[in-house]
């Protein structure tokens, strides 16, 4: 790992180290993983791809109180460790755009390393983890986990999507979609096997529920 990259780790950490609603830092190291994954497979820049995946959450809108504020200190640090300001604008163009809300409304082109970044992220929200990332985050967010009264929603706006729901919907309204919308080949095998299990899970899951 060069020094930019030790530099951006360091901050993302300090950054994500007390969040508890499954965006902490070992969420980030696990997206992290999955982009060397990939990379393997799918050649693309990886200091680009890395410094991405370290930085995506940082500035969230759903995460942080000043989402403006945080993105030009991120903006800022980013230039003090050295990138460029060509770099600094493929990585925020990559955060910007690779969000399954934002793109709700409109489908944004992503680069070869978003690409690559987006699927790393969306394979750390499925899969047994990501099953526990979801009811982590409902529960930080006061969430039902579920309500068989209250359909999954069809189509929605990124401030419809923000509103709250129950995290059993979750599946539907997002995970289960984000499984069978992965850009690279490496990320799509590893999905398949992770939606499976979703889908395992949320039968279980009703079928308890039905007992009460």
């Amino acid at each position: 790992m060069n020094e930019k990259l030790t530099q951006v780790r360091q901050y993302s950490q300090e950054m994500m180290a007390n969040d508890h609603s499954g965006h902490g830092f070992d969420h980030i190291e696990r997206v992290i993983n999955l982009v060397l994954k990939i990379l393997t497979n799918e050649p693309a820049n990886g200091e680009i791809a890395l410094t991405a995946a370290y930085l995506h959450d940082v500035f969230d809108d759903k995460l942080c109180a000043d989402p403006a504020k945080k993105r030009a200190e991120v903006l800022e640090k980013s230039a003090e460790f050295g990138y460029s300001q060509a770099e600094i604008e493929q990585v925020l163009d990559i955060i910007d755009h690779m969000s399954f809300a934002d793109n709700l409304e409109e489908q944004y082109p992503l680069t070869k390393e978003g690409k690559i970044v987006q699927d790393a992220d969306r394979l750390d929200s499925i899969g047994a983890i990501g099953i526990a990332r979801a009811f982590a985050y409902g529960g930080v967010h006061g969430a039902p986990m579920y309500d068989p009264k209250i359909r999954p929603r069809r189509h929605m706006t990124k401030a419809e999507y923000r509103e709250k729901e129950t995290t059993i919907n979750h599946f539907y309204e997002k995970l289960f979609k984000v499984a069978d919308e992965m850009n690279t080949r490496t990320a799509q095998h590893i999905a398949y096997s992770r939606k499976v299990y979703m889908q395992r899970f949320v039968e279980e899951f009703k079928s308890e529920w039905n007992e009460l």
